[in-house]
């Protein structure tokens, strides 16, 4: 573990992304207890070891974790030397809110973060921006480039198209307005078919999107939890995996086993195919990933 005071280098993300030899970065979200804050410091000293390149932090429902957020991106990269991404989302926050964020972002040494539009509470269907306020993500990227024109800033896609998108066709057309307007780089939400991202990479091709786009890739730790989450965000788990999910369910190392098989299926044709890096969301636990690094030779 490293322990040195905060460190106000500001190196970009993207200058790693644009090497030749692939990324690796992992997600993270912020605890809630004392008992969870705990447990990511060890989930951090055990993924440390796999070096990866940067390592993101996300805010939680409504903007109620930006403060933790800017708090886990600077212990990221106080005592783990990890150069950390802090989420930033237009929910429930104004442009007066926003420049605090990025000025105590600047303070702490944080200089990359990926912006996102969030989602509408639960129980709305329609997001509302606050007042003063962000209505989509390329408005809070601009506003991002413009008080802070240093910070890398990436921002969020999806090989299957947002949910609240007419089509994929729409959908890549918002990506695109948000490349214009300063985003250095993409990550993408969870898909569990390659052939998916390979054709939105190619579709963002043929848009005119020159920027990387780094695949996210979670394993599978619980049938209901992917089930819970592919519903919310839109993706679709084939039905070879989902078979062989539903036929394990119930027993928790055997899920595991299947979910770290199909994350390290991925990861390799990924890399063979070409991508700028792997981008794993390993909701605060190191086994898995653990086991998926152990496979992988990168």
């Amino acid at each position: 573990m490293v322990d040195f005071d905060i460190i106000k280098i500001h190196m970009k993300v993207i200058e790693a992304i644009i090497r030749e030899t692939p990324t690796i970065s992992f997600e993270f979200f912020p605890p809630k207890t004392v008992e969870q804050e705990a447990h990511l410091f060890e989930v951090l000293a055990e993924l440390e070891k796999f070096k990866p390149d940067f390592a993101s932090v996300t805010c939680g429902a409504l903007g109620s974790n930006a403060d933790k957020t800017i708090f886990w991106a600077k212990e990221i990269k106080k005592k783990f030397g990890i150069e950390p991404v802090a989420h930033l989302t237009c929910v429930s926050a104004s442009r007066e809110a926003m420049k605090k964020q990025l000025d105590e972002l600047e303070k702490v040494g944080v200089s990359n973060v990926l912006a996102l539009r969030g989602d509408p509470p639960i129980g709305e269907t329609k997001f509302v921006p606050s007042k003063n306020g962000f209505s989509h993500a390329c408005e809070l990227v601009a506003f991002i480039k413009e008080q802070k024109p240093r910070f890398c800033v990436g921002v969020a896609g999806y090989p299957e198209g947002h949910i609240e998108a007419a089509c994929l066709e729409d959908d890549i057309k918002h990506l695109k307005m948000k490349v214009e307007v300063g985003a250095d780089y993409v990550i993408t939400q969870l898909f569990f078919n390659n052939e998916d991202f390979f054709r939105f990479r190619d579709d963002c091709s043929e848009a005119g999107i020159r920027v990387p786009i780094i695949p996210g890739i979670m394993p599978i730790t619980s049938l209901k939890q992917v089930k819970k989450m592919t519903q919310m965000c839109g993706a679709i788990i084939p039905q070879d995996l989902l078979n062989k999910l539903e036929q394990a369910d119930g027993d928790k190392t055997a899920v595991i086993e299947i979910g770290v098989e199909h994350a390290l299926f991925q990861a390799r044709e990924l890399i063979t195919r070409g991508v700028h890096g792997l981008h794993f969301f390993v909701m605060n636990q190191s086994g898995p990933i653990s086991k998926v690094f152990g496979q992988l030779e990168i």
